[in-house]
């Protein structure tokens, strides 16, 4: 099963906001291959699936991420039993699990494909790394920045803010390119 996680904060209030464009993605993702969102309170989060696919929306705030990410990987038995230090540490989960999120270094329209890397400041990934215990899977960082309203506003608060009309229109113009970049992942 490979796992594909759209990170992003529950509700209405966030629905459209720098923070939230995992979820955009894997929105875009879902209805490319067709799937339909399903809430499930076991996992405190949404799934869409098909054969060996499970698209995740976790409905914990951005924050607690990796309780969801704990509890699937856990269900599907893809962690190691002993999650002890060097187990973990050593724990790859580049061919189960990607992880999509906002990256606030990264220009609007700009993205990158890494493996293995540290969080860089992003705390619903460093959820996953503390729950999982390893830093050892694929993560798709979206640009969101936009320097000119960066300077004006802290990190915390700009993640939060709703993307504007011009962003929007650009986001939308890069999301297909994600979503196919997604595509030949999971037919690899």
């Amino acid at each position: 099963m490979l796992f594909i996680f759209g990170l992003g904060n529950p509700g209405a209030k966030y629905r459209h906001s720098r923070h939230n464009v995992g979820f955009m993605v894997v929105d875009a993702l879902a209805e490319r291959l067709g799937l339909t969102w399903r809430q499930n309170k076991k996992f405190n989060a949404k799934l869409a699936e098909r054969e060996s696919i499970m698209l995740v929306k976790p409905q914990t705030f951005m924050n607690n991420s990796g309780q969801a990410a704990r509890a699937l990987l856990d269900y599907y038995k893809i962690l190691p039993k002993t999650l002890g230090i060097l187990t973990a540490r050593h724990s790859d989960l580049s061919n189960k699990l990607i992880v999509i999120h906002d990256d606030i270094d990264l220009p609007l329209e700009k993205f990158k494909i890494q493996t293995g890397r540290s969080a860089a400041g992003h705390r619903g990934v460093q959820s996953i790394i503390d729950a999982l215990k390893t830093q050892n899977f694929i993560r798709l960082r979206v640009g969101i920045a936009n320097e000119l309203l960066r300077a004006k506003v802290p990190p915390d608060k700009f993640v939060l803010e709703k993307f504007s009309r011009a962003e929007k229109e650009r986001l939308e113009k890069i999301i297909p390119e994600l979503v196919e970049s997604m595509i030949k992942i999971i037919r690899y």
